[in-house]
């Protein structure tokens, strides 16, 4: 199990529309025992919303890590992704595109747009688990984050 240096909890905040997938990702989270605030929205207007504190989410805590998909409704995640990366206030957080799409085109778009990494969602669950288990060690043992505030 992986903890963030000051033994604060990890706080990633995924942003899924599909049922399905969000299971997969609360299993594989489960399974692979990240230690952490897995926090949901489900389309690109209730992200901003999530990372301004805007609304319902005026108290949640600013997360260290994104899971974005790019297929969502109401706003998508490549229009998401853009406002994020012109906002000052949460420019700097990290977020990994995970979608089901292999299109070269999403790819090329969401680096242009500064996604930190692009990872295609594997279909079975052991697949799945490995890809959890490899983001978690790469953001939260190698990689350094900026600290944002506890609240």
């Amino acid at each position: 199990m992986i903890k963030s240096e000051a033994a604060r909890p990890i706080r990633i905040l995924l942003a899924e529309d599909e049922p399905a997938d969000i299971e997969l990702v609360k299993q594989a989270f489960k399974q692979t025992k990240i230690i952490g605030e897995l926090s949901i929205v489900n389309d690109g207007i209730e992200l901003l919303e999530f990372l301004r504190k805007e609304g319902r989410f005026e108290q949640v805590s600013t997360p260290d890590l994104i899971l974005l998909d790019l297929n969502m409704p109401r706003m998508s995640g490549r229009e998401a992704l853009a406002e994020i990366r012109k906002d000052p206030r949460i420019t700097s957080l990290p977020v990994v595109v995970m979608t089901s799409s292999s299109s070269e085109e999403d790819i090329v778009k969401s680096y242009e747009l500064h996604a930190n990494c692009f990872v295609r969602k594997p279909l079975a669950m052991p697949e799945f688990e490995k890809i959890v288990t490899e983001i978690e060690y790469f953001w939260f043992s190698i990689v350094t984050l900026p600290r944002y505030g506890e609240s």
